[in-house]
């Protein structure tokens, strides 16, 4: 047992000791959180650049009709298309809009010169203005009154809660969870390749470098793999414990500093929309559509994040990285130890990789229905379920099936440390010849 802990010991302090080791554990908080932080300030921000767009209407339908935002200014001007082009350049328009003369019966189709590519923002406000204008139009020659048509429209704002069996309710929102699901089991998906990937190279470092021939006549081959794939594991701890930490720090600071206003009105909305929703008031006198300085987008971000249990969340996403990392680790280390270079190991390498990536694959149709029967069968197969079960996890999953899926893992993760054992024992001491999937086979029955 000292010495898988000597092992485990030098696999760590190596790695961690490393330039890269320490610039990712640095780099990578700051990634995570700005992935967080940046969404939900850039929708308190008028970021967008002002377009002035000079518009040539031969239809005669729009001229000084089509409304201005913030950020869209339109002029209006009687000379022709070839004219206003021509003089295009000596103007301080950003584009010219052209109407056709048969924008409504021609197909509804206009044109945008400009002299720098608009925002899709910009595209998509002209597109719908006019064509909401042509469908006014057209009720209005149908001798449709557009007050009645107006007032029959009905905007909602949905609320989404669930229910637990004791009654007591909790605000949700799929779209958070979506966005979380999709990330745990991204990174869930990485850290196996990348911390994997880590073990097999050891492995083919010390087997062509021939040092695993001295270290061998001092330990066994499985204490040697073991040893091996628990220091790295302990190293992919280390570095997610440190994001986590530094992570934390980073997205409470910021939110202090930069959202606490935001908090505020988030709160005095959140009570609205109660008041709103239990007693029938008028959501104009409440003034619903005035939330304030800060965009919906905003409020959205911050009051829904808050909504998902993390506690939970991360406590299952350490035990399915350590789980499944060993699991895969375990098959990594046998590859490593059969094959003589890197170049040779894609033959061995698509069987253990196939699950995983049609997991990542799957996660993302499993995640439009997370309590389906594909993404129950997912999660509980040991080779799916550390990313499939991650992407469901910020839905809700009843312990039954957690227990399950966990158990399973952990049988499998037994078993294919037995197997590679196996294979490991045999081949790290092989050199000169290529093995194939019949000489592994062989070696699984090795006596000895």
């Amino acid at each position: 047992m000292n010495k898988i802990f000597l092992i485990i010991q030098r696999e760590y302090l190596t790695r961690v000791k490393k330039k890269s080791f320490i610039i990712m554990t640095l780099l990578g908080p700051l990634l995570i959180s700005s992935t967080m932080i940046l969404p939900v300030w850039l929708a308190t921000r008028d970021h967008a650049e002002e377009q002035k767009i000079e518009v040539v209407d031969e239809s005669f339908l729009f001229r000084d009709s089509i409304p201005p935002n913030k950020n869209i200014k339109f002029t209006y001007t009687t000379a022709s298309l070839d004219k206003v082009q021509e003089d295009f350049y000596k103007t301080d328009f950003t584009a010219v809009l052209y109407v056709p003369s048969n924008i409504i019966t021609g197909g509804g189709t206009v044109k945008l010169f400009y002299k720098e590519q608009p925002g899709v923002v910009t595209e998509e406000y002209i597109k719908t203005s006019i064509e909401e204008m042509i469908y006014n139009f057209k009720l209005q020659k149908n001798n449709v009154d557009l007050k009645t048509i107006r007032n029959a429209q009905t905007s909602i704002s949905l609320i989404t809660e669930k229910i637990a069996k004791n009654g007591s309710t909790e605000r949700t929102s799929t779209s958070m969870q979506m966005g979380v699901g999709l990330v745990l089991g991204l990174l869930i998906y990485l850290f196996i390749f990348l911390y994997g990937a880590q073990v097999m190279r050891g492995v083919i470092e010390e087997k062509t470098s021939r040092i695993v021939e001295v270290i061998i006549s001092s330990v066994r081959p499985f204490e040697l793999m073991m040893g091996k794939i628990v220091g790295v594991a302990l190293v992919g701890l280390t570095q997610f414990l440190l994001w986590l930490i530094l992570t934390f720090s980073i997205y409470t600071a910021a939110q202090t500093a930069l959202f606490s206003g935001i908090k505020a009105e988030a709160v005095q909305k959140e009570l609205v929309k109660e008041q709103v929703f239990r007693k029938g008031a008028n959501l104009e006198a409440l003034k619903m559509d005035k939330p304030g300085k800060h965009t919906a987008g905003a409020y959205e971000a911050l009051d829904t994040f808050g909504s998902i249990d993390f506690v939970s969340i991360v406590a299952c996403f350490l035990f399915y990285f350590l789980a499944g990392y060993l699991m895969y680790a375990a098959l990594f280390a046998a590859v490593g130890a059969a094959v003589d270079s890197e170049t040779d190991v894609q033959q061995f390498m698509l069987p253990i990789t196939i699950p995983l990536v049609l997991s990542f694959v799957m996660a993302q149709t499993i995640i439009k229905e997370p309590n389906s029967s594909l993404a129950f069968w997912f999660s509980i197969m040991p080779l799916t379920s550390p990313v499939i079960m991650m992407v469901r996890l910020p839905f809700g999953v009843p312990w039954p099936e957690l227990a399950l899926s966990m158990s399973l893992l952990v049988l499998g993760f037994v078993f294919t440390t037995w197997l590679a054992s196996r294979i490991y024992r045999t081949g790290i001491l092989m050199y000169g010849k290529k093995a194939s999937y019949k000489e592994l086979w062989k070696w699984l029955f090795y006596k000895g």
